[in-house]
């Protein structure tokens, strides 16, 4: 089942909700319904809703990609030449690259923006020449994050205005 408009759902309620579970998905469903003053039945419904309209699209543990063996983070640039067919080609290959964690097609000069987890300097050099086919990389090395992950909330910038607010 698919909800005509799932903004419906991100009332100050349903943010509440996102934010708690985007800082600790494990929470049992008895605690949120606690923290945000709903019954166990009432919260299970309201998730299982925001599930469907697929605003909360999965679950996910967080890792330190160093801790788990891998220091070299990168986030690489990849301007595909060749037009849609390896456009199309460069899609397929991408997910089938273990190394990368995250890839986005993308507007102006690049085709792809790839993050991708690495043990060493010769991984990445792998990575590279895995690549070159589709066309021209650029890397960044992460030296640090000091912003490594943000929950998306009901005040960021350009979020839906809720009735009756500016």
């Amino acid at each position: 089942m698919s909800f005509a408009n799932p903004h419906k759902l991100l009332d100050d309620l349903g943010w509440s909700i996102l934010e708690l579970l985007q800082r600790n998905a494990r929470l049992s469903f008895a605690e949120l319904g606690r923290r945000v003053g709903l019954s166990t039945p009432a919260i299970t419904e309201r998730i299982r809703r925001m599930e469907e309209a697929g605003i909360i699209t999965g679950y996910h543990a967080s890792v330190d990609p160093s801790k788990a063996g891998f220091p070299i983070v990168v986030y690489m640039r990849l301007a595909i030449s060749g037009g849609e067919n390896m456009v199309s080609r460069a899609t397929v290959a991408l997910k089938r690259i273990p190394e990368v964690l995250e890839c986005h097609r993308v507007t102006g000069t690049d085709s792809f923006i790839l993050r991708a987890s690495l043990l060493s300097v010769a991984h990445l050099e792998s990575l590279i020449d895995r690549l070159t086919p589709f066309g021209m990389t650029s890397t960044s090395t992460v030296l640090s994050s000091p912003v490594p992950y943000r929950a998306l909330r009901a005040d960021h910038p350009g979020a839906q205005p809720k009735p009756g607010k500016p």
